[in-house]
């Protein structure tokens, strides 16, 4: 029930419309996965491995291979909305399910800000000359009509995500078909073979074009039939997204060879303009926009189910777990997650927000890989039989090492400061909620 507040009086996930099938789903991971990341970050492994950069690629394939094992179990077990949320929360605690909660948010407000802004710089590039207020501008109309797009209703959101999965394919399916002609075999050869920690020091950075996966399953509530639906579609999603990423890498990398690593902000624009001129690089650059704006569909879709979700466990305001009583949506959680989505764009800070959702997204895995094997030795089933990942504990428990690894060989001291205050500053609001709480049972 609703009152004519539109605010919720009883449980607020059974007013979401359960509109995501398999192929909606994978669609959106997809969609949160391919985003900006892999037209800039092939260049960036050159740089660091040289002619070994796939190595990265492999290195966080398997990495991201075992959490989606976990998300997958995990998601198959709790279908509630909120995602990692819901799974930390459910398996450690409201305290634990807490702090995923806000590095869900985290992740996806500070990556969305991210590609926004990058996103409305690379539409610009296309029309030089354009004054310096056309840019935050054009990032409020964007984030402005995804966020109109979602407020309509889940699956008007999902049919504008499917158009931007296909519509983005067609120009990278496009790079490595035609560009597998112009490989250059000598370009493949490596000359030096890398050390351990310096591939697992470039995949912590290459990461950033695997992540995706936290927030696309945040609308878990409205899944048809999650138990199967989750798993299915993050494999499909991920093992796709993965054979594309290292087609791209070999073709990019086989058609300029270290020379791809000179150009850090379009490198799959330049290896195409190489081949067939201006007009590649032109279609290239706008592959790029349309990747980068299904990301923000995908993201603007989800991300705002994460505070749906904090609002109805009482972490945040009530009104956040209103349900629009047409469109059935979380109509206040989508505006204000969107006035945060801009605000972060408009500051413009493109490099250290994407290290910041990496590390921020690497905690978040390391609790959600604790969650799935709490879940399974309690045997927490919600909505049917769950999938059980093959490897049983061993899954969740070498997740935790990899990660733990991963983390060690990336992050730096600053970056490490930086999360721990975030984590603070998380603490010091479930102490508020805490105190409210005891002050209204008295």
């Amino acid at each position: 029930m609703q009152t004519n507040h539109g605010l919720p009086t009883g449980n607020p996930d059974s007013l979401l419309s359960r509109e995501l099938g398999t192929r909606q789903l994978a669609a959106t991971i997809f969609n949160y996965t391919v985003g900006s990341g892999i037209f800039v970050l092939p260049a960036l492994a050159v740089l660091q491995l040289g002619t070994a950069a796939p190595l990265a690629f492999m290195a966080c394939a398997v990495i991201i291979g075992l959490v989606v094992l976990c998300f997958a179990e995990a998601g198959s077990r709790v279908a509630t909305t909120g995602g990692p949320y819901a799974y930390v929360e459910t398996a450690l605690g409201p305290f634990v399910g807490f702090i995923a909660g806000c590095l869900v948010i985290a992740t996806g407000a500070s990556a969305a800000g991210a590609v926004a802004s990058v996103l409305a710089r690379s539409i610009l590039s296309l029309a030089p000359g354009s004054p310096f207020w056309v840019t935050p501008l054009l990032i409020l109309l964007l984030v402005s009509a995804l966020v109109w797009i979602n407020f309509r209703g889940v699956r008007t959101g999902a049919r504008v995500i499917e158009m931007a999965t296909v519509a983005k394919l067609v120009p990278l399916l496009a790079f490595v078909l035609i560009g597998v002609f112009f490989i250059e075999p000598s370009n493949l050869a490596w000359t030096a073979v890398p050390d351990m920690s310096s591939v697992l020091g470039t995949a912590g950075v290459v990461i950033f074009a695997f992540s995706g996966i936290e927030g696309s399953l945040v609308p878990s509530g409205e899944v048809k039939n999650p138990a199967k639906t989750v798993p299915r579609a993050a494999f499909l999603a991920l093992g796709a997204a993965t054979l594309l990423y290292l087609a791209i890498q070999y073709v990019a990398l086989g058609i300029l060879g270290t020379d791809l690593a000179n150009d850090r902000t379009t490198p799959l624009a330049t290896a195409a303009g190489s081949i067939v001129g201006p007009v590649g690089r032109t279609i290239l650059v706008v592959g790029a926009v349309i990747s980068m704006f299904g990301y923000l569909s995908a993201n603007v879709l989800s991300e705002p189910r994460g505070l749906f979700a904090l609002s109805r466990d009482g972490f945040l305001p009530r009104m956040l777990a209103a349900v629009h009583p047409q469109f059935h949506t979380p109509h206040k959680a989508i505006l204000i997650y969107g006035v945060i989505v801009a605000a972060i764009a408009l500051s413009g800070t493109y490099e250290t927000l994407t290290v910041f959702a990496n590390l921020a997204a690497l905690a978040l895995y390391f609790l959600c890989a604790i969650a799935a094997y709490v879940l399974r030795k309690r045997d927490v089933r919600t909505d049917g039989e769950p999938f059980l990942a093959p490897g049983g504990p061993f899954v969740p428990i070498a997740a935790c090492l990899s990660l733990a690894w991963l983390f060690y060989e990336t992050v730096r001291l600053d970056q490490f400061i930086a999360l721990m205050i975030v984590l603070a500053v998380t603490l010091v609001l479930y102490g508020i909620r805490s105190v409210r709480l005891r002050a209204a049972a008295e």
